[in-house]
């Protein structure tokens, strides 16, 4: 299915799309950063205190709205005429990354829950490792729309 009037605007939604992925990848790499500095933070510090209003902030100010905005925009630019083929792979290997990329959003909001109420049990490195995630299924995604490999 594909709405027609889409096309009207799809230099604005693709350039809406782009600009809110942009902020929402480039807090979905700065959040797991910010877990690794509060993993050293002694629980009820001010430093502690800080970096809880730090994430609170970035997730719900800005990467949040990021994420709505990245999956509107990209839903929008999905069922535009002509963008889509949808009897070719890509396509549904970008969903799956991007879909990936949602949970990693949910988890990250698990964990900082975990902060905010001094209970993370996790470790410096396994949040080092979750920095890396995002950027293997940006990586994804990107391929999958730029070079259509299949």
């Amino acid at each position: 299915m594909t709405v027609p009037f889409f096309v009207t605007f799809y230099p604005w939604t693709k350039a809406l799309h782009i600009i809110s992925l942009i902020a929402w990848m480039a807090a979905l790499f700065y959040l797991p950063r910010l877990f690794v500095y509060h993993c050293e933070a002694a629980p009820g510090t001010e430093f502690s205190e800080r970096l809880k209003v730090m994430e609170r902030r970035l997730y719900k100010q800005i990467m949040t709205p990021a994420m709505i905005a990245t999956f509107v925009f990209g839903i929008i630019l999905a069922l535009t005429p002509g963008l889509v083929d949808w009897h070719r792979g890509w396509f549904h290997v970008k969903l799956v990354a991007v879909i990936l990329l949602g949970g990693f959003h949910g988890a990250s909001g698990k964990w900082r829950r975990d902060f905010l109420h001094d209970r993370n049990r996790k470790s410096q490195k396994f949040f080092r490792i979750a920095n890396e995630v995002p950027t293997v299924l940006m990586v994804v995604a990107v391929i999958m729309v730029v070079v259509q490999p299949f």
